[in-house]
């Protein structure tokens, strides 16, 4: 099955074909059909993301239930990010050998079976089992969701595409984590799992009806085309590394930070963890409009440059988040949501840019790869902020403004790591 868009063209009415030789397909999906992708990809990515986020705000509940420090919570963390960066690597070496549709339902069911092992998970141990089995599958996702972007939007609305997918992110801090701040102050922290765990197994057919087979990557092979070539070329070209390296970099600017923001706003800020659904609400609500802004800004006035100017004015939010002491809640509130409007909008040109990078028959695999060194570095980045900190006898956290310095020195590292990437030629690449 390929797609080929009439975006191409200013003449056409913005239909999209889908050539299939399969007679019990229809030919031709409309621009009324994209959007329906887009938003079951949205969905998913809704539930993967908040099975992660989730984990930020319920910090000071885990270190009180499990009687566990920093550092303890920060591998809590990492586990999930090492396990979805392992996994996700691994599967470079599969995806582009399986259709889209297909390999994205496989793993979002391993993924939500892990999530519901974390619902009825009664110890630490046992919640860290969970939470790298959830990661395994889960790393895998993001790269599916990203390649069949790719594939399926032209470049020049791949940024607003992105956007509206991320937003994902926005609309599970808006009502994801307060409500399942809510119901875990209700009925403890096993709920929230277990409710993200029922709605997973409720999408999946809901996804499995509404995306079609998305072959486009199988359909550019040769026959001569061997078993790993897709994954040697990955691994060969020079200018793979330096998208690489710029997500390295773009980990570190915001992970080093953003699992132990909760734990610090309570211990050290003076927030209570009632006051928490507040941190989120009004963050996520902004950046449920601001990051369709940005990747529409991104369209038109190009990935890097939006990018370089994001990274650069994150490093305002960054440094007075992680030095601040006891503050009233409005003011916490407008700093965290400048500090979340930025921080997460970078995010849109700069994963527009990495899936522009690549043509579709190695996208799979290279975002997999990517996807892989994304959580990997998201999870030493954690895990590198949780040694640097230290908890005192009355539970507040030190070293945080040293966190904040890894963090700015990351975030300018990544703008000089941006401009040496390089954007595949072709109209869909």
């Amino acid at each position: 099955m390929k797609f080929r868009f009439f975006f191409d063209h200013p003449v056409n009415d913005g239909r999209m074909e889908i050539v299939n030789p399969h007679p019990d397909h229809h030919p031709l999906h409309t621009v009324q059909k994209e959007k329906a992708i887009i938003f079951i990809l949205a969905a998913l990515q809704f539930l993967h993301i908040l099975d992660f986020v989730i984990m930020m705000p319920l910090g000071p509940v885990f270190m009180e239930s499990f009687h566990i420090g920093s550092a303890e919570f920060g591998f809590l963390v990492s586990a999930y990010t090492f396990s979805a960066g392992i996994f996700g690597f691994i599967g470079a070496f599969f995806l582009d050998r399986f259709d889209r549709k297909h390999a994205l339902l496989t793993v979002y069911t391993g993924f939500a079976f892990g999530t519901l092992l974390c619902a009825f998970a009664p110890t630490y141990n046992t919640f860290l089992a969970a939470r790298i089995i959830a990661g395994g599958f889960g790393g895998v996702i993001g790269a599916l969701v990203l390649s069949i972007i790719g594939d399926i939007i032209p470049i020049f609305r791949r940024g607003l595409a992105t956007g509206v997918v991320m937003s994902a992110f926005s609309v599970a801090s808006v009502i994801g984590v307060p409500t399942g701040l809510y119901f875990a102050n209700m009925y403890g922290w096993h709920f929230p799992f277990l409710a993200l765990a029922i709605l997973s197994f409720i999408l999946l057919p809901v996804a499995a009806r509404l995306l079609p087979r998305i072959r486009i990557h199988l359909d550019q092979r040769n026959d001569g085309d061997k078993k790993w070539d897709s994954i040697r070329t990955v691994f060969t070209r020079t200018s793979h590394y330096r998208s690489f390296a710029f997500m390295i970099a773009l980990m570190f600017g915001g992970f080093t930070v953003i699992p132990f923001l909760s734990p610090y706003l309570v211990s050290n800020v003076g927030l209570t963890k009632e006051e928490l659904p507040y941190i989120y609400f009004f963050g996520g609500l902004f950046t449920f409009f601001t990051s369709r802004i940005i990747g529409k800004l991104s369209d038109i006035y190009g990935k890097y440059p939006v990018y370089a100017i994001l990274a650069v004015l994150s490093i305002i939010p960054v440094s007075l988040i992680t030095s601040i002491g006891k503050t009233s809640l409005p003011v916490v509130v407008a700093l965290t949501t400048v500090f979340m409007i930025i921080v997460s909008g970078r995010m849109v040109p700069a994963f527009a840019m990495v899936t522009s990078t690549v043509e579709p028959k190695i996208r799979g695999s290279f975002m997999s790869i990517n996807s892989s060194i994304q959580q990997i570095a998201s999870g030493a980045a954690s895990f590198i902020a949780g040694l640097i900190l230290t908890q005192e006898v009355d539970g507040s956290l030190t070293n945080f403004e040293f966190v904040g310095m890894l963090a700015v020195f990351s975030l300018l590292f990544s703008v000089y790591l941006a401009s040496k990437i390089k954007i595949a030629e072709g109209p869909s690449s």
